[in-house]
């Protein structure tokens, strides 16, 4: 498993069988299996009807997982999620005590189905096992297995009766995930597929053991300095509250902005990068691996001011530019006198 040709063939097998479910959406497979094999948690965000719950299912099926759907609801509370302590009665003796019943949470791979449809209360169930992986319930901690990764959905369209997530929590989330109408091409065949009513059978190519080497290998990849110092220029230029990041960041970030991505962004990008490259058949992770990882890195890191909700800027349009106007070696000019005034100041 330590090679990188052994890695991209099970890469291979593993799209392979997820597509004989799920047709198209090949960026967004490629997503998915970049976190699961980063040792993160992915949001994927799309409107109903397009096979998210169906992708997720199926690529649990692939992995010899344990699986859990967890479907939020607005009564849904955090002990349905995490489980909690019954009284039990021995028969024999009488004696009573305590016995922690577990929650859906406890599985390898879950699904937050519409994670947004649920309070913050419940919500705030999941952050805990998503950055610790492990639950605390009656003061006493509850190790969750390994692997673990948390996929959660969430509709952007309907905002009755649903709760943004809080920033803490989509910080969480290493990626988010965009699912977008499928081509003509592709929604043909997927027509096609549900008039034969035929179910397609998904062969179990990689167990626990296997996805635990494979995160050992994602960490071993070599990134050169260069590269690091590119991500890290990259979100510090977000920031456009510092004096740095105003120096460094191009009009689009300093006109839209409001906050800018904090430091596990810098992580999951260098992460990211690195699970990115390994896939590709790549030795080594270059300024490319970066920039394809940018826009799922950030796009949920970033806040944006009123002046973009005004004239219609989305994140992922501000993540763009600011990977054009940012360059690879060092500062630009205009950058690098900014930066110049910023340390004399």
């Amino acid at each position: 498993m330590s090679g990188i040709t052994q890695v991209r063939e099970i890469h291979d097998r593993l799209c392979g069988e997820i597509h004989k479910v799920i047709v198209g959406q090949d960026e967004v497979v490629e997503q998915i299996l970049t976190c699961v094999f980063c040792r993160g948690h992915a949001l994927l965000v799309g409107v109903p009807g397009l096979a998210k719950t169906l992708l997720i299912s199926t690529i649990a099926g692939a992995l010899t997982l344990q699986f859990n759907r967890i479907q939020f609801t607005p009564d849904l509370m955090p002990s349905d999620i995490t489980g909690t302590e019954v009284i039990e009665e021995d028969k024999a003796t009488g004696q009573r005590r305590l016995r922690f019943v577990r929650g859906p949470v406890f599985a390898n791979m879950v699904l937050a189905d519409e994670i947004n449809r649920t309070p913050p209360k419940t919500q705030a169930a999941l952050l805990e096992s998503m950055q610790e992986r492990q639950v605390t319930v009656g003061g006493v901690r509850h190790e969750l297995p390994n692997p673990f990764f948390v996929l959660a959905t969430q509709n952007p369209l309907e905002q009755e009766g649903t709760y943004p997530l809080p920033e803490a929590q989509l910080d969480r989330f290493m990626y988010q995930v965009l699912i977008r109408y499928p081509s003509a091409e592709e929604e043909l065949e997927v027509m096609r597929r549900s008039a034969t009513k035929g179910e397609q059978q998904v062969e179990r190519v990689l167990d626990g053991a296997g996805i635990e080497q494979i995160q050992q290998v994602v960490r071993r990849v070599p990134v050169p300095d260069h590269v690091m110092e590119y991500a890290l220029r990259l979100v510090r230029a977000t920031r456009v509250t510092e004096p740095e990041g105003r120096a460094l960041a191009p009009a689009i970030v300093r006109d839209y902005v409001a906050w800018g991505a904090g430091p596990r962004a810098s992580e999951y990008l260098i992460l990211a990068a690195r699970g990115r490259a390994l896939l590709s058949g790549s030795p080594h992770v270059t300024p490319e691996h970066i920039r394809e990882v940018a826009l799922p890195v950030l796009r949920h890191r970033i806040m944006t001011n009123f002046n973009a909700e005004a004239d219609q800027v989305r994140a992922d349009q501000i993540v763009e530019g600011l990977i054009e106007a940012i360059p690879v070696e060092g500062t630009g000019g205009r950058q690098a006198a900014q930066m110049d005034q910023v340390i004399k100041s």
